[in-house]
C-alpha cells in the first residue's frame, strides 16, 4: 500500500521561501496523480496544487498561482512544492495526497492516500 511522508516545513518570515517534499514508499509513485493540500486552524482543508502522473499537467489554487510550483521526480518517488513569497495566510499544515485518477484534480475527495502533514508557519 502506498505511504506518503511530507518534510520540509518550518518557520519562515513573510516573503521567504520553503521547499516541501513528499516521499512515497510501498508502491510506484509514477502511477498516481498527486496533490498538495493545506489546512489552517479552524478552517477546512483546501487544495493548493496538483500534478499529473507524468508531470506534464499542473493546476494551482488561485491564491498560490505565481508563487508556488509543484513538481515530481518519479525516479525518486518524490513530489515537491516550491513555495516563494510566502505570506502569513499560507500558514497551515500541508499534506500531500495521491489519486488513482489519471487527470489531476483539486478536489480532496478524489484522493485515496494521504500523508501525515508538515507544519508551515509564516510569521515575523
Amino acid at each position: 500500500q502506498l505511504q506518503l511522508v511530507e518534510s520540509g516545513g518550518g518557520l519562515v518570515q513573510p516573503g521567504g521561501s520553503l521547499r516541501l517534499s513528499c516521499a512515497a514508499s510501498g508502491d510506484t509513485l509514477g502511477t498516481y496523480g498527486l496533490g498538495w493540500f493545506r489546512q489552517a486552524p479552524g478552517k477546512e482543508r483546501e487544495a493548493v496544487s496538483c500534478i499529473s502522473r507524468s508531470g506534464s499537467i499542473t493546476n494551482y489554487y488561485d491564491s498560490v498561482k505565481g508563487r508556488f510550483t509543484i513538481s515530481r521526480d518519479n525516479a525518486k518517488d518524490t513530489m515537491y512544492l516550491q513555495m516563494n513569497s510566502l505570506k502569513p495566510d499560507d500558514t497551515a499544515i500541508y499534506y500531500c495526497a495521491a489519486t488513482r485518477l489519471p487527470i489531476p484534480t483539486l478536489s480532496p475527495m478524489r484522493y485515496d492516500y494521504w500523508g501525515q502533514g508538515t507544519q508551515v508557519t509564516v510569521s515575523s
